[in-house]
């Protein structure tokens, strides 16, 4: 069974920097889709960042191109998010989601988060000016 956990963020002052991490087991890496998303409060989740083996590219939303970045250590089964330059509309619940042997591109599945089939706990990432 494939679960994942999130961890890190916290309290970050406007314009400062924090990582997220995502553990995953039960997952293999030669065909998924892995993307991590947020939720503010009363908002939809959405998605910030979300890689595919369907096209091999890491998609970014525009709010998080430039300030955030993807990556993935598959040799110690964790995803990572590094956050910079945040602002207060950064608030948010973070999750990280995935899904095995993805149809589509990162692209779509931060699109429509509810392509992803297996989903942690999210991590809560709070920045106040």
């Amino acid at each position: 069974e494939v679960q994942l956990q999130a961890s890190g963020g916290g309290l970050v002052q406007v314009g400062g920097s924090t990582r997220l991490s995502c553990a995953v087991s039960g997952f293999t890496w030669d065909d998924y889709a892995i993307g991590w998303f947020r939720q503010a409060p009363g908002e939809e989740r959405e998605g910030v960042a979300c890689i595919s083996t369907e096209s091999g590219s890491t998609f970014y939303d525009d709010s998080a191109k430039g300030r955030f970045t993807m990556s993935v250590d598959s040799a110690k089964n964790t995803v990572f998010l590094q956050l910079n330059s945040l602002k207060p509309e950064d608030t948010a619940v973070y999750y990280c989601g995935s899904r095995r042997a993805p149809y589509y591109s990162g692209t779509f599945y931060c699109a429509y988060p509810n392509g992803m089939d297996y989903w942690g706990k999210g991590t809560q990432v709070t920045v106040s000016s």
